[in-house]
């Protein structure tokens, strides 16, 4: 069966950025599972693996803009340290605004910390090496509930 809509497909990946350093991989643990068109997976990859079959291995290369994105100069901001009520901001920080974003403290100076909301994979180019393990029908439960049920999916 090939890959198209509403198929559940699992594989392993490994993925790393252009220089090689990875970045992921789903080694050592069960394959990745997901139904396919239904927006489980960065754009990019999901267009590459259309119509390919158990068996197949691919290496897909994404561009940031099918992947996490570009860097949006919007979510790079500078706030005042007085802001953070009084807690020690330190570079290297994460937390997580009312709007569920997560923020990173890129640096503190003079004052203000710099601040990042992009994904921290936002602008970087995607390598991933894939082998397709398994490619079959979603079953109308797992179409309803919007994930996959059994092994390596969701257990009810």
């Amino acid at each position: 069966m090939q890959i198209s809509k509403n198929s559940v497909v699992t594989f392993h990946y490994t993925l790393k950025d252009a220089e090689g350093t990875v970045l992921d991989s789903s080694s050592g643990r069960e394959a990745f599972a997901y139904i396919h068109g239904g927006g489980m997976i960065v754009p990019g990859l999901e267009e590459q693996l259309e119509g390919r079959t158990a068996g197949d291995s691919l290496l897909a290369v994404v561009e940031a803009g099918k992947g996490y994105g570009e860097i949006d100069p919007q979510l790079l901001q500078k706030v005042p340290l007085d802001n953070f009520g009084g807690q020690t901001v330190e570079a290297g920080m994460q937390f997580q605004t009312p709007d569920n974003r997560v923020w990173s403290v890129m640096e503190v100076e003079e004052g203000h910390a710099v601040l990042n909301g992009n994904h921290p994979l936002a602008g970087v180019t995607l390598h991933f090496s894939v082998d397709i393990h398994g490619v079959r029908e979603a079953t109308q439960d797992e179409l309803s509930h919007g994930h996959v049920h059994g092994e390596g999916g969701h257990h009810h």
